[in-house]
């Protein structure tokens, strides 16, 4: 019986997960001028792996721009864009990567619909990265940065 009471004081493995993913929700701010959706994600752990992802949202006027935080599988899957160091311009389009602030960049923008995406490699396995529509990608790195990448980072280990 005390084992049991003991083992019940102790967090649950979904209670963990849900820590796991609340610890970014204070690093997705408010950007100025822009109106932010609540703040969401997930953790989860499987067969030895783990992921977790937090999110927001945010809009002005018909402008949208969504901030995402990954971590494990699904940030492996999008570093391996930033590998090579492809550097690409067409009459609409360009993507380039380069080292900000010491990490490694990858920015993407369709000229024709003002859209693209920044990803920001934190780690083997972490990204940030930012998707956006309706605004310049001048703008957009603007927005992106005034997301703390150093902070996300620490908060990784």
């Amino acid at each position: 019986m005390a084992a049991f009471a003991a083992a019940s004081l102790l967090p649950s493995r979904a209670a963990r997960a849900q820590q796991s993913f609340q610890r970014f929700v204070p690093l997705l701010v408010e950007l100025q001028g822009w109106k932010g959706n609540k703040p969401d994600g997930m953790a989860m752990e499987m067969g030895g792996t783990s992921m977790v992802t937090a999110g927001r949202q945010y809009e002005r006027g018909e402008a949208r721009l969504q901030a995402q935080i990954l971590q494990g599988a699904p940030a492996q899957g999008v570093l391996a864009a930033t590998q090579s160091g492809l550097k690409i311009e067409t009459g609409d389009s360009r993507m380039s990567t380069s080292t900000i602030d010491g990490l490694q960049v990858t920015q993407t923008y369709t000229i024709s619909n003002k859209s693209g995406a920044i990803l920001v490699a934190l780690g083997p396995s972490a990204a940030f990265t930012v998707s956006f529509n309706g605004i310049g990608d001048d703008e957009a790195l603007r927005l992106a940065k005034a997301f703390n990448w150093k902070a996300i980072q620490a908060q990784l280990k």
